[in-house]
């Protein structure tokens, strides 16, 4: 009788670009998506600008020259200079450490505070879910700039206290995005075969509530980066953000105001950073969103 010989252990009968999982399959579409892409490029490009800025700049960024206060773009300074005679592309490139910073981390400290307290309410409900929804309620009673904007006056004006008010005010947006994710995992079957087999709340919330959540988490993280650059360049146009001589492109905006006339290029340089930026954060996170969300696949 001839012999039948099965493959099934053979792993190299299914070709590598057939292998597919759900963080491959996302990535695989958001390589499709050319403005998304277009996006994750510009970010690349900041962030390499922040991390060689003090190797590229051509000045500078705190040296004054006020023999060259207010000097137009020409092949010396490429960007001009501003009212004390600093060189604005050297200050625009360092804004750019500064901006990403801020941006990168004030999110940070709101996932992972917001996440905490999201998991919290949604998991156990009760009088936990009510005092913590009823904190996230009085966070979002006042807009988020008139609250980071009394936050920072209590703490003193600085580039950290502004970070941590932009964290601050930031935190109901992933604790209620979070929670309403836990709410709908919790009755999953998967979550009450873990809970008949003696699985404690801390290795459900951590092994199977936490990695489910984290879609919604990173979509809204990385759109959350650009209102946070917004948000920093805010405070430091009012002056409650960064403070001289550190090169914040709302602080440039803020002591170039009232030069737009006179010398535009000492508003126009600043503003287009922040432009650019918020754009990138944006254009990539719509393209995550539409990569990681289930319901935009055909």
């Amino acid at each position: 009788m001839p012999q039948i010989t099965t493959h099934l252990n053979d792993s190299s009968a299914i070709p590598s670009e057939k292998v597919s999982g759900p963080w491959r399959n996302a990535w695989r579409a958001f390589r499709k998506n050319k403005i998304a892409m277009a996006g994750l490029f510009m970010i690349m490009f900041f962030i390499v600008i922040a991390l060689l800025a003090p190797l590229i700049a051509p000045y500078d960024y705190k040296a004054q020259e006020l023999a060259d206060r207010l000097k137009p773009p020409s092949a010396e300074h490429w960007f001009g200079t501003d009212d004390l005679g600093r060189d604005l592309l050297s200050r625009v490139l360092h804004g750019t450490r500064i901006s990403l910073w801020v941006g990168t981390f004030s999110v940070l400290g709101s996932i992972i505070l917001g996440t905490l307290l999201g998991i919290l309410a949604g998991f156990y409900g009760k009088w936990i879910d009510m005092i913590i929804s009823r904190f996230f309620d009085i966070l979002l009673a006042f807009p988020s700039i008139l609250l980071a904007i009394a936050i920072v006056a209590i703490l003193g004006p600085s580039l950290q206290n502004a970070l941590y008010a932009i964290a601050i005010v930031n935190i109901p947006t992933y604790g209620r995005l979070v929670r309403a994710k836990v709410l709908s995992l919790k009755n999953e079957e998967y979550i009450s075969a873990a809970q008949a087999i003696g699985m404690k709340n801390s290795g459900i919330l951590r092994h199977h509530i936490l990695p489910n959540s984290l879609t919604p988490i990173i979509v809204q993280g990385t759109l959350g980066i650009a209102t946070a650059i917004i948000e920093a360049a805010a405070l430091g146009f009012l002056g409650l953000g960064a403070q001289p001589p550190a090169p914040e492109w709302g602080k440039m905006l803020s002591d170039s105001r009232q030069f737009i006339a006179t010398a535009p290029w000492t508003v126009i340089f600043p503003g287009v950073s922040i432009m650019l930026t918020v754009l990138a954060f944006n254009l990539m996170g719509d393209g995550l969103r539409d990569a990681l969300d289930p319901r935009m696949k055909s």
